[in-house]
C-alpha cells in the first residue's frame, strides 16, 4: 500500500510538471511577444531538470556507515559517518540524509539531532557526519540511510532507503561504587571487606609462629615435638563469595535506573575479585550462575543492554522454583516497588539465607506512599534490609546499607 502511494505521488508530480510545460508553451504561443517567450525559455531548464530527476534511479546509490563510537553507554554520545557513492554523476540539488532504524527511541533521538541538508552536485561521493547525544540503552538496528532529494522548486521529490543494516548495542551506564558484602564475618566478629576470605584448612602452605587466638587444630605438632616451640600451620586464603543478585523486570518508570544499578553492582563485584550469581526472570529468562571474570561480566552486560521491563506477571510468580534451588547466604534484590509477595517468596524458599538486602530504586525527590512504607516495614520484620535509593546515591549504596 505504501509503495502504491509512492508511485501515485510520483506520477502526480510528473503530470503536474508536464502540465506546467504545456501551459507555459501555450501562453507563449497565444500571447506572443518577448515577455511570454522569455518566461517559457526560462522555465524550460527547470522543467527539463525535474523530468530528468523523476527518471534518475536513486536505488543505484550505495551507502556505507562508519561508526566512530563502537561501544556506547546509555546517556553517552554516538557518532558515525555515512558515505553515499554513485556511478552516474547526475547533478543533485537539495538532498536530505537521515538514518532509519527499527528502534522508535533511536528515531526520536535522531529527529532531535536534526537532519543534514546537502547539495552534492556532480560529486560521485558525498558524506554526512552526525552525532547523537544521550543514546538510549538497548539494541538498535539501523536499517539504512533515507535519501530524499528535490528539484529547484520542489515540483519533483524522490525518496529512497539505501540499505546499510547494522546493529548498535548501547550498554547500560555504570557508576563506580565500592562493593561491600552485606554478610561478611569471621570467627571473631563482623568486618567490612571487599570480599570474604576463608581459610582453606584442607591444604597447608607453611608454618608460622603461634599467635593467640589460633585454633588448636591448626598447631603443627610435629614441629612442636622437634623444637618445643609452638608453631601454627599457615593456610592459603581462599576467596569465597556467596552472593545472589535478583532483579525485577515488572513495568516501572525507574526501570532504566534499575538496570544501571544492577550493571554497577555486577561491575563492582567483579572489580573486587568476588563472584556473584545473577537471575533475571522474565521473557526470556536469563540466569548467570557465576559471574567472576571479565568475560562472564561482558555476557551479563550484553543481556542488560537488551533487557526490557516486559514481564507480564508479578516477580513472585516467576521465581518460586528458581529460589528453591538457590543455596546462598546473601541475596540482593533490586526493584522499583517492593511487594509483600516477593518478600514471602524469598523468605519461604531460600532456606539458607542469612542476609537479604532490598534496593528500592525511586526517582529523585519521590515520596513513598503509605502502602510502600507498610511493605518496607513488613520486609524489615522478616529480617530483610530495605534501602531506598535514588540515582545519585548509587556509588555509596553498599556502604550506607551496611551502616543501616
Amino acid at each position: 500500500m505504501k509503495r502504491v502511494k509512492q508511485i501515485l505521488s510520483s506520477s502526480g508530480r510528473m503530470v503536474f510538471v508536464l502540465i506546467l510545460l504545456f501551459l507555459t508553451f501555450a501562453f507563449a504561443m497565444f500571447q506572443g511577444g518577448f515577455v511570454s517567450w522569455f518566461i517559457f525559455y526560462i522555465s524550460v531548464p527547470f522543467i527539463i531538470y525535474s523530468i530528468l530527476l523523476s527518471f534518475y534511479p536513486l536505488r543505484n546509490l550505495r551507502a556505507e556507515r562508519v561508526v566512530h563510537t563502537p561501544r556506547v553507554q546509555s546517556g553517552h554520545r554516538f557518532s558515525a559517518t555515512v558515505t553515499v557513492s554513485r556511478t552516474l554523476p547526475f547533478p543533485l540539488l537539495y538532498t536530505v540524509l537521515e538514518e532509519h532504524a527499527q528502534s522508535p527511541r533511536f528515531n526520536v533521538r535522531m529527529a532531535e539531532s536534526g537532519q543534514r541538508l546537502l547539495i552534492p552536485g556532480f560529486h560521485r561521493q558525498f558524506s554526512w557526519d552526525y552525532e547523537i547525544g544521550e543514546m538510549p540503552r538497548g539494541e538498535h538496528i539501523l536499517e539504512g540511510v533515507v535519501l530524499e532529494t528535490a528539484d529547484f522548486f520542489g515540483w519533483v521529490k524522490k525518496r529512497q532507503l539505501l540499505p546499510a543494516r547494522q546493529s548498535i548495542l548501547v550498554y547500560p551506564n555504570t557508576v563506580e561504587m565500592k562493593y561491600r558484602p552485606i554478610g561478611s564475618s569471621f570467627d571473631q566478629g563482623s568486618i567490612a571487606a571487599p570480599f570474604t576470605l576463608v581459610k582453606d584448612t584442607t591444604m597447608a602452605s607453611g608454618i608460622r609462629d603461634y599467635q593467640p587466638g589460633d585454633r588448636v587444630s591448626w598447631i603443627h605438632w610435629k614441629s612442636f615435638a622437634r623444637t618445643q616451640t609452638m608453631r601454627t600451620k599457615e593456610f592459603e586464603d581462599r576467596q569465597s563469595q556467596d552472593l545472589f543478585l535478583l532483579d525485577d523486570r515488572s513495568p516501572s518508570p525507574v526501570f532504566e535506573k534499575q538496570v544501571e544499578l544492577i550493571a554497577s553492582i555486577l561491575t563492582s563485584v567483579v572489580a573486587s575479585h568476588a563472584s556473584v550469581a545473577y537471575l533475571s526472570p522474565g521473557t526470556p529468562r536469563a540466569f548467570f550462575p557465576l559471574i567472576q571474570s571479565d568475560e562472564q561480566l561482558q555476557r551479563a552486560l550484553y543481556h542488560l543492554a537488551k533487557v526490557q521491563d516486559d514481564s507480564d506477571r508479578p516477580i513472585e510468580a516467576l521465581v518460586g522454583q528458581d529460589l528453591k534451588q538457590v543455596r546462598v547466604s546473601s541475596l540482593v534484590y533490586v526493584t522499583g516497588s517492593l511487594s509483600r509477595g516477593i518478600v514471602d517468596e524469598i523468605h519461604r524458599n531460600v532456606t539458607s539465607l542469612s542476609q537479604c538486602l532490598c534496593f528500592v530504586v525511586i526517582e529523585k525527590g519521590q515520596l513513598l506512599t503509605p502502602e510502600d512504607e507498610q511493605n518496607h516495614q513488613y520486609a524489615r520484620s522478616k529480617g530483610f534490609r530495605v534501602k531506598v535509593i535514588e540515582p545519585g546515591n548509587f556509588a555509596s549504596a553498599f556502604m550506607e546499607a551496611n551502616r543501616s
